[in-house]
């Protein structure tokens, strides 16, 4: 009798299924084994590059004290550490821990807190931030709209602080424009927040900041008339091959022969230490055996669009993150195998507008795709948007009136997503590392 070999999936899932930040309480603690229902939002640079991490707690999952002494935890063990990818990071913490636990944070200088202007009226915590500031914890104040100047307690705090933030969706261009300058002058680094549409962040570029976070980085620009570049192009014509053709795997191998650097991108991420297949795959064909055309077609998707170095590498993994988070909704709500490889690829193309800088109607003209994913991405409805509008509530915080088994759920979707993200993405990524 043949022994019993494991699917793909099922080899990916072995060792996988632990891979989430969780948090590692002593017994007795009372906090169960759960993945932290967090999410990672990124602040990037002038150039698009990352800045900085927030973390955020994603509300309505539990006690927000326990959550945040679980974050603790994972910091300590190394778990947001990996989350981050070791990354400048920052976080909310309660008065209570900083007055108490914030001794973690003294031996890990890429993390830093998040601070309210209400903290400059608590003395003995003011007192405690000096502590931390003179020991090089990073400390951003986010002042939102309020006034810099006028308070002598929020002086106080502002001459400990390294980093501010502004709310940019609260304050006129004037005003916003005005308060960056003068928090510069004084030698603080300058963030722009809740910077959501892409008037704001082209006005944010012309100011002294050294950072941008918001919603902009997933909208497509507004353009009267599209032009795509000779690449976008390309990648275009690639994805209309594979989806015309419905090839098998040894079309499926011989449409990508010739792109030498495609081919040995997608070999080297399936082959790696990371997917621990049982043997290596020495061809796309071979690989597509292994895993099934489609499910191949759309790795060569994930290859492709992360090779875009035109783009911020952020909304790269923030689509590759999607394209995962889709393919496990559609598994955890028992879709058959061939429906949740199509969610994976909606998931992947809902961000495919802001990739290729046109409207979505006009890039999907150019691909033969099944009816459902154009639904889903052009209307907004069935069962694939259905599961973009969940994860875009994830990413938005977004999640009012669900349960907390819910959101736990999502947690651990999320999380493991983000985990493979980075790791294609790391193979994808078409700068040396």
């Amino acid at each position: 009798m043949r022994e019993a070999t494991a699917s793909p999936q099922q080899i990916y899932d072995m060792n996988h299924s632990t891979a989430s930040p969780r948090s590692t309480e002593p017994a007795g603690s009372g906090l169960p084994d759960q993945p932290l229902p967090v999410v990672r939002s990124p602040m990037l640079d002038r150039d698009r590059q990352l800045f900085a991490y927030e973390v955020m707690f994603q509300r309505g999952a539990g006690d927000d004290a326990a959550l945040m002494q679980r974050v603790l935890s994972t910091i300590t063990d190394g778990a947001l550490t990996r989350l981050v990818r070791g990354n400048r990071t920052f976080l909310t913490l309660s008065r209570e821990l900083l007055l108490e636990r914030t001794d973690v944070l003294l031996h890990q200088p890429r993390f830093g807190v998040v601070l309210s202007p209400a903290f400059a009226d608590d003395e003995p915590l003011l007192e405690r931030l000096r502590l931390l500031a003179q020991r090089g914890c990073l400390l951003l104040l986010d002042m939102g709209d309020t006034p810099p100047s006028g308070s002598a307690r929020l002086e106080a705090l502002l001459q400990i602080v390294q980093f501010v933030r502004l709310d940019a969706s609260r304050l006129s261009p004037e005003e916003l424009g005005a308060r960056s300058r003068r928090l510069h002058e004084r030698g603080l680094w300058v963030v722009a927040g809740q910077v959501d549409d892409h008037a704001t962040y082209h006005r944010c570029l012309e100011l002294p900041l050294h950072a941008i976070q918001g919603r902009y980085l997933l909208i497509p620009d507004e353009v009267e008339v599209p032009v795509l570049s000779a690449n976008r192009l390309s990648i275009l014509r690639l994805m209309r091959s594979l989806e015309e053709r419905n090839p098998g795997p040894v079309e499926l191998g011989d449409i990508i022969r010739d792109d030498a650097v495609l081919s040995y991108k997608l070999l080297s991420c399936v082959n790696s230490a990371y997917f621990a297949l049982p043997r290596q795959l020495k061809s796309v064909q071979q690989a597509a055996i292994f895993f099934g055309v489609t499910r191949m077609r759309n790795w060569i998707y994930t290859m492709t669009l992360g090779g875009m170095d035109d783009r911020p590498p952020e909304l790269l993994r923030a689509a590759l993150i999607r394209a995962q988070m889709c393919e496990k909704l559609a598994e955890a709500e028992s879709m058959p195998r061939e429906q949740r490889e199509l969610a994976f690829t909606a998931g992947l193309f809902s961000l495919l507008d802001t990739l290729m800088c046109a409207p979505m109607e006009f890039v999907l003209a150019q691909l033969p795709l099944v009816p459902e994913i154009r639904e889903a991405l052009v209307e907004q409805r069935g069962p694939y948007a259905e599961l973009l509008e969940q994860i875009c509530a994830w990413e938005a915080g977004e999640l009012a009136g669900q349960q907390a088994q819910r959101i736990q759920r999502m947690a651990a979707i999320y999380l493991k997503a983000t985990q493979w993200a980075d790791q294609v993405y790391a193979h994808a990524d078409p700068q040396p590392h």
